[in-house]
């Protein structure tokens, strides 16, 4: 199978891009590992698969796969670079596109500057729709580790974000607790983990540690949940610069009641055909 592609980056967080419109595409796990990979493959954070509309009222649909072959249902700064590919690729010349994803509908924009504002829906707070292991739903819960106890806030974005408030980000141990807040028994399907540093109202610092991919130069759905968390504990305004290891990222939420708008650059670095 041969396969063309596009590797795209939104602020550092890269993805291997696939029409699956216009080539018949049939990936294994392994094959999605494969094309992630940095040294065997392409190398990729995420894979992304663009495909027809398969519901009324949607104009696309995408796909989204992590590095370790496994299929999740909401990605940012995926959700930008699927805009401008289909831009770049001259898929649609529409400037506002409805996306079929997973995790259900996307509006998109192409602004007139490059960037790609994405109404990302209201944010999921009920601990059952997260999915997070809780009685009922709270602003902040705690997390248990082995004589060790952490904050977080649980918010899903069409996928799930635990996000805790650092001091300092730079020195925030994300390497050692990434790995045990993404796989914590309280998040049975695994979670995103956020460590967030609030400089003001209007200003965070963040980063943010994967489920299925390791930590991130950047991750769109993951500002959006960090922004969502800080405004529930009145620790932020409505509209937010988030500055993460790969770029900056403007986030507003109006509040419960309100989709989350997420606003950045999304870039096309080259293409390329592969045989698998």
């Amino acid at each position: 199978m041969q396969l063309e592609f596009s590797k795209m980056h939104g602020l550092g967080n890269d993805f291997v891009v696939i029409d699956a419109i216009n080539q018949v595409v049939a990936l294994s796990p392994e094959q999605v590992c494969l094309l992630a990979d940095r040294r065997y493959g392409i190398g990729c954070d995420q894979l992304l698969l663009v495909e027809a509309s398969t519901t009324q009222g949607t104009d696309f649909r995408y796909r989204i796969f992590n590095a370790d072959g496994g299929e999740v249902g909401q990605c940012g700064n995926g959700a930008r670079c699927f805009m401008r590919f289909m831009h770049d690729q001259g898929l649609t010349d529409k400037r506002e596109l409805t996306v079929e994803t997973a995790s259900g509908r996307l509006q998109l924009v192409l602004e007139d500057d490059g960037q790609v504002t994405v109404n990302m829906g209201e944010p999921r707070l009920l601990p059952a729709e997260i999915p997070f292991d809780a009685p009922a739903y709270a602003q902040s819960y705690t997390l248990a580790f082995d004589g060790e106890e952490i904050e977080i806030a649980a918010v899903s974005m069409g996928n799930p974000h635990a996000v805790t408030l650092v001091v300092d980000i730079d020195t925030a141990p994300v390497e050692r607790l990434g790995p045990l807040i993404e796989r914590h028994p309280r998040f049975p399907e695994r979670v995103n983990a956020g460590f967030m540093q609030i400089s003001d109202f209007e200003h965070i610092r963040l980063r943010v540690y994967e489920r299925g991919v390791g930590e991130t130069r950047a991750c769109g759905s993951g500002a959006c949940a960090a922004v969502v968390a800080g405004r529930l504990w009145d620790q932020l305004a409505a509209r937010v610069n988030v500055a993460l290891r790969g770029g900056n990222l403007v986030v507003s939420w109006a509040g419960k009641g309100y989709p989350v708008y997420m606003t950045g650059p999304a870039t096309q670095v080259f293409t390329g055909r592969i045989e698998l």
